[in-house]
């Protein structure tokens, strides 16, 4: 039992960590290629300022996240953008609901596109004066490379070979099949259009197929600088190893849980101790504690409240440099989200 255990969790931590991998890889080419403009691009007014911290916040991954507290210390976006981000925002987590319950997240990202907009507006009527940010020069995004010279430079060492030869096996594994992928009973059906399911998973791995083959041309094509300091650096070293370790530990924990003890009844049964306890934890700016319980619900045990105050409550690590630079700032946001996550949890008790 435990070596099936060991066995299906490795699985599926391979498969979601290769989907997020992906995916991630694609968000920071966009960001490359448009030279940073993706992300910096924002309303003059402040309702125009909430809608680009809504939608910065709701782009899967850190850069979004990380570009609002680059504008807000700035004073570029108001402390109700910066809200609205961290609000709209499911840190990496959303890159692994998308690879899991891709129905139920594009409608989850929606609703929290829409109250961190609300919730947003309401914010800077309430705090209508911006905080005196100072302008920050240790803290910067991937935008675009600095010498034209430097984006020309394109040489096949072990980095990019390395990286090439690694998705080539996940989208042969892909494609065969021999990655095994359950989806779990989330409580939002995913749509039918022109009678095909367009989220099932056979036509989510032709996507991600996809997007993998699109990924080897841009390391066929990409200059060194954008392999090794973007894609490696960036998202091979500093996400994958941590996105696996949590994926796998969550997986393999989870199993044993629900094998050892029978959690299901006593978590349906606890859904506003679920709640604080998504909620609370959401307080830690890091990804990884909150994928619990996008495990959980993919999982069938946890309703969507507690997991929609988790999302809303968390933002990965994206507030991780708004603590160096704020630390009032990130207390008031949080409080802010907290109260919010744990409004709209009890709220959605009633409907589901």
């Amino acid at each position: 039992m435990i070596l099936h255990l060991l066995e299906e969790s490795l699985l599926n931590a391979i498969l979601i960590t290769g989907l997020v991998t992906i995916m991630m890889m694609m968000i920071e080419s966009l960001n490359i290629e448009s030279k940073g403009r993706f992300f910096s691009s924002m309303g003059q007014s402040r309702v125009g300022g909430v809608l680009v911290g809504a939608f910065l916040g709701v782009i899967p991954g850190c850069l979004g996240g990380f570009a609002t507290v680059s504008l807000y210390t700035h004073n570029l976006l108001s402390f109700g953008a910066l809200v609205a981000m961290m609000i709209a925002s499911a840190g990496d987590e959303a890159f692994v609901m998308l690879a899991t319950i891709p129905g139920d997240a594009l409608w989850i990202f929606a609703l929290l596109f829409g109250i961190s907009i609300v919730t947003g507006l309401l914010t800077d009527l309430i705090f209508k004066k911006k905080d005196n940010m100072r302008c920050t020069d240790d803290y910067s995004i991937h935008t675009e490379d600095e010498s034209a010279d430097v984006r020309k430079e394109r040489h096949f060492g072990w980095k990019r070979v390395v990286m090439f030869v690694g998705i080539l096996l996940f989208l042969a594994a892909l494609v065969t099949g021999h990655l095994e992928h359950e989806h779990g009973g989330g409580e939002i059906h995913e749509e039918l259009v022109g009678g095909i399911n367009l989220l099932s998973e056979d036509w989510m791995n032709i996507m991600f197929a996809i997007l993998s083959i699109l990924v080897l041309v841009l390391l066929v094509c990409g200059s060194d600088h954008f392999v090794n300091e973007h894609l490696w650096h960036h998202v091979v070293v500093k996400h994958l190893p941590t996105i696996f370790a949590w994926t796998f530990g969550v997986l393999v924990g989870v199993g044993l849980l629900l094998n050892c003890f029978d959690i299901s009844s006593w978590i349906s049964e606890n859904t506003v101790l679920m709640i604080l306890l998504a909620t609370a934890i959401g307080i830690i700016p890091e990804s990884g504690p909150h994928l619990i319980f996008v495990t959980l619900y993919a999982s069938g045990i946890v309703p969507l409240p507690v997991l929609l105050a988790s999302c809303i409550s968390q933002d990965g690590h994206a507030s991780l440099p708004l603590i160096a630079e704020s630390k009032k700032s990130f207390l008031k946001a949080k409080l802010v989200n907290c109260t919010v996550a744990l409004a709209v949890g009890f709220t959605a008790m009633l409907f589901v």
